[in-house]
């Protein structure tokens, strides 16, 4: 009988004067699937773990596709349409493999910057339990305030 996963630690956020935002060429090196200096660690988990995570997924893809379509476009002989339509086949297989495997290369991103495998979801799942309380609070107020203006109206 195999034992059950513990779930990773959910470490705390690096204070904001830590994140160090890399430079366009650590970026270019960094999106490509390199690691970055230990400086700039808070960015990295705050790249990984923030709202806008699969937008900034998306970003570090769309780079590394830039250069090979760029090349099927420039190089490959024959009619623009046949290498605008290869280009495009290889961007939506990108894109394809890219978001299937989007949480693992997160991830893998996190522990190449020096945190517990498990981090980014462990992050964004508190997260989004926090933003579903919130959400629910202000619905239940919402819906005291419509009960208590329907009342009001009906005189009861």
């Amino acid at each position: 009988m195999t034992p059950e996963p513990q779930p990773a630690p959910e470490p705390d956020a690096p204070p904001a004067d830590e994140v160090h935002r890399p430079g366009p060429f650590r970026w270019l090196w960094y999106a490509f699937g390199g690691s970055l200096p230990a400086r700039y660690r808070g960015w990295v988990y705050r790249d990984t773990t923030s709202r806008t995570w699969v937008l900034r997924h998306l970003a570090r893809v769309a780079a590394q596709l830039a250069v090979p379509i760029a090349l099927v476009l420039l190089l490959l002989p024959g009619p623009f349409w046949i290498r605008g339509m290869a280009a495009l086949g290889g961007v939506l297989l990108g894109l394809f493999f890219s978001i299937g495997y989007m949480p693992e290369t997160v991830e893998h991103r996190l522990v190449q910057a020096g945190y517990p495998s498990g981090t980014a979801t462990a992050v964004r799942d508190r997260a989004a339990r926090e933003r579903e309380a919130a959400e629910s609070v202000r619905r239940r107020t919402a819906a005291a305030r419509r009960a208590e203006r329907y009342r009001a109206r009906s005189g009861r």
